[in-house]
């Protein structure tokens, strides 16, 4: 039986002091990982390396989702964000901040990054997923930089937000690498550039056997107005990370878990039952209530997610 939302507080502010044990943390529960997408999740939050890691090891959670900026930062990429929040720029300065990210890229040797992967495995943290932005403007030896990256902090996928119509180049860097890309999804189920109906990604999927889904549940729910989970159990080979997140059906809005109609804890059960390798990342994006911070509130979530599991 699920808690109540009052007992998940009490749970996730009562834990904050055991977090600063030396312990690695561990939330791969009934054989699911269950991660976070950071820094992105960690809103208004400092987003470098080291600050992501604590966080990361407060919370107990052993799996990212991590976004390309902090690691790029961490070795000296003049990147003008690293909080998955971009800076104001003008289109001038973003073109001359653009320059300089690409010269950067093209000149650091990638087995690098390893020592990057160890400095999160050291601390119980696993990088499964790293997410591009930007990926459909960048050059061809831009991509396969970052297919570099990914490999050498040890993710087994890649993620990003493009196009539909860019799947079929994309692709063939996946195809190249060997490495899955994680096409994310929000709400648009008309565009058809856009990711939000099931069949943007079965179009994707016939470009590449290396075109894969990022699925959002959350939005799924809101944009189709259906549970995920046929879709889901229909291409459970194909799936890189789901994103977790709980809104309301036709284009609700974000709910703390437990408040919208996301079957979350179907979902989750359904990937114990039947042993589903992929993450299960948690994506933080509803309001922070008055009184509370977004670490409480991630804690809420990351209970939740442990007790549908474990419960």
């Amino acid at each position: 039986m699920l808690f109540t939302r009052r007992d998940l507080g009490k749970i996730a502010l009562a834990a904050w002091p055991a977090s600063v044990l030396l312990a690695k943390p561990d939330s791969k529960w009934g054989g699911v990982q269950v991660g976070l997408n950071v820094p992105y999740s960690l809103h208004g939050m400092p987003g470098s390396a080291d600050d992501v890691q604590k966080d990361m090891v407060e919370l107990g959670l052993s799996a990212a989702e991590l976004r390309s900026q902090p690691i790029e930062a961490f070795f000296g990429c003049p990147i003008s964000y690293n909080t998955g929040a971009r800076v104001r720029q003008t289109p001038e300065e973003q073109a001359t901040s653009n320059a300089a990210i690409e010269k950067w890229r093209l000149a650091f040797p990638v087995d690098r990054f390893k020592e990057f992967r160890k400095k999160y495995e050291d601390a119980g943290i696993a990088i499964q997923i790293v997410k591009f932005d930007g990926v459909d403007k960048m050059k061809d030896e831009v991509v396969d930089y970052c297919f570099g990256l990914a490999k050498a902090v040890g993710a087994h996928a890649i993620s990003c937000e493009i196009p539909l119509s860019k799947t079929p180049w994309l692709g063939e860097f996946a195809t190249k690498h060997k490495m899955p890309v994680g096409y994310h999804g929000h709400t648009n189920i008309h565009s058809p550039e856009a990711f939000g109906a099931p069949e943007s990604w079965e179009k994707a999927m016939t470009y590449s056997k290396y075109n894969w889904i990022n699925l959002d549940i959350g939005h799924f729910v809101a944009g189709n107005s259906t549970s995920p989970i046929p879709f889901l159990k229909k291409y459970a080979d194909r799936i890189t990370h789901i994103h977790v997140k709980d809104r309301k059906l036709n284009n609700g809005p974000n709910t703390p878990f437990g408040e919208g109609d996301t079957p979350i804890k179907e979902v989750l059960q359904l990937m114990k039952k039947e042993k589903y390798p992929f993450q299960a990342t948690i994506e933080f994006e509803y309001k922070v209530p008055e009184g509370s911070t977004t670490m409480q509130e991630i804690a809420k979530c990351v209970a939740y997610c442990k007790n549908c599991l474990m419960g």
